[in-house]
């Protein structure tokens, strides 16, 4: 895909009938998916012509959600052009703070449970 999409091209592409989402610096052509989208076409429709990646880190997307985004693919965005985009660098940055998450540490159990048996003791041996 070596197509270099331009800011006016995303902007000519900012409607219901023609949609393009710019996301990490990639350009998507969501116009088929817009009616599937789960969050419904309004919330893609407001990042229209404009670089999207933030609102896309921010909801959050699943791994699936993910997965569906490279057969949309049409182009990279002009590296120099009128729409500077957002600094995140590596598509997915945004999900490896939600996988420490789900992946859990050790502090995220054992502070609630010290925090827990020690109202207990205090409970218990206190009374």
């Amino acid at each position: 895909m070596g197509k270099v999409i331009t800011y006016e091209e995303l902007k000519a592409h900012s409607t219901k009938d023609s949609l393009y989402a710019l996301i990490h610096g990639e350009v998507y052509d969501v116009t088929k998916f817009i009616d599937e989208h789960p969050g419904g076409d309004d919330v893609i429709l407001a990042e229209a012509g404009k670089d999207a990646t933030q609102a896309f880190e921010d909801v959050g997307h699943s791994d699936e959600a993910r997965d569906l985004l490279p057969p949309l693919l049409i182009g990279s965005f002009e590296k120099d052009g009128a729409l500077k985009i957002s600094d995140t660098k590596t598509p997915g940055s945004g999900a490896s703070v939600s996988d420490a998450v789900e992946q859990g540490s050790n502090l995220m159990y054992f502070i609630p449970l010290t925090l827990l048996g020690a109202y207990f003791a205090w409970r218990f041996y206190g009374a």
